[in-house]
């Protein structure tokens, strides 16, 4: 996207979990049918506490290597029949990805989830975003946001903003999942909201900025 100019369409990238759904019961609901179906035990609230970073990650508590593979490709088996239906957006999530279409915007969701699953929840959700590109996390998810030509990523994580940052987007944080405001700060986020709610106010700002530039 090299040559873009300051009034060439704005493309805004968001995370998905925590970002624009609170994904905590359905992964909850999840990892208990994991459980049930293994029976190996998963402290499911906990696990709850760290998400963000891939699946494997994870399960690499809970089961030996050798499983691991096995062991997501069975969650992610499971996840559409426990995960989807108990998984509410994020407060002010419909409204920020409005905000962007309002200012002639696109809005992508890029994600360290499986990609398909991703999709079932804005579905089931009704949030339509102009593409969704899933299975990146952190520094990795520069490269769709490279792609879609996304100056702004949205998210609430630390490594949503390592993404950003190796993107050259503007690292926009919500306080809203496992990292604090000072840890956002601390890891390079250009602006950290108290969530999405405050994004709209923040993007017709930003927008302002960016036409007197």
């Amino acid at each position: 996207m090299a040559g873009m100019s300051s009034h060439s369409a704005l493309t805004v990238g968001f995370d998905l979990d925590m970002t624009l759904i609170d994904s905590r019961p359905g992964i909850k609901a999840a990892y208990e049918a994991l459980s049930a179906r293994t029976g190996t035990y998963i402290d499911s609230d906990l696990a709850i506490t760290r998400l963000g970073p891939p699946l494997e990650q994870e399960l690499v508590h809970w089961f030996p290597d050798e499983r691991i593979e096995e062991m997501g490709d069975l969650y992610r088996e499971l996840y559409p029949e426990y995960a989807i239906a108990p998984t509410p957006a994020m407060k002010g999530a419909r409204e920020a990805i409005e905000a962007v279409r309002r200012a002639g915007g696109r809005a992508i969701v890029v994600t360290a989830k499986h990609e398909p699953n991703a999709k079932l929840h804005l579905s089931h959700l009704g949030i339509e975003a102009d593409a969704v590109i899933g299975w990146l996390w952190a520094e990795a998810k520069a490269e769709a946001l490279r792609e879609y030509g996304a100056t702004v990523y949205v998210g609430d994580h630390t490594g949503d903003v390592r993404g950003a940052r190796t993107a050259g987007a503007l690292s926009v944080a919500v306080a809203t999942g496992p990292c604090a405001k000072d840890e956002l700060l601390a890891a390079g986020a250009d602006v950290v909201l108290d969530d999405l709610t405050a994004f709209p106010a923040w993007l017709s700002g930003h927008i302002g900025d960016r036409t007197a530039g």
